[in-house]
């Protein structure tokens, strides 16, 4: 697959409109009939999300937590597996694991001193590209770890804003 020549009408019609550069996209949690669960609709696919296993949950579907990571590990690795093939570095197989932690004390308020959220993220890519040169592999990795959004974003946190509407 030549990705060059598939993003080259993006690249030019971003340079000439700027603007249409630019996207939002969306996500909606809608409730279900526990509050153990939810529905998560992104616009192209519904998943059923839940709370972990160790705040309640049944552990049959994916948690928030589940979701950040996997999110990281899509990203990682369609980013890397777009760069190899658009700079041409040879590989025969890419693959990219995140396994993170955290503390579910803070999740359930037992502990202040305990925070809420992760407290570490791991990223592991294993290629096989005995082809590739150091200097390609090097490229591959300063060049993956650029352009991808969701390692970016946490690396990186944007400004987060919080609305409520409130009925009585």
């Amino acid at each position: 697959m030549d990705i060059r020549s598939l993003q080259k009408p993006l690249k030019e019609q971003y340079r000439r409109e700027p603007s249409s550069s630019r996207i939002t996209l969306t996500a909606k949690g809608s409730e279900t009939a526990t509050p153990l669960s939810c529905s998560v609709d992104i616009g192209r696919a519904i998943y059923q999300a839940e709370a972990h296993k160790g705040v309640g949950g049944t552990g049959t579907a994916a948690c928030s937590g589940d979701l950040l990571i996997g999110a990281l590990a899509a990203c990682a690795q369609l980013t890397c597996q777009l760069v190899a093939t658009a700079m041409g570095v040879p590989t025969r197989s890419i693959e990219v694991s995140v396994s993170g932690d955290m503390d579910l004390q803070g999740t359930l308020g037992i502990s202040k001193d305990v925070p809420v959220g992760f407290a570490a993220i791991r990223l592991q890519f294993d290629l096989d590209a005995p082809d590739a040169t150091p200097d390609q592999l090097r490229a591959l990795q300063e060049k993956t770890e650029q352009y991808c959004v969701v390692m970016q974003t946490l690396l990186h946190p944007p400004k987060i804003e919080s609305h409520w509407s409130l009925s009585n």
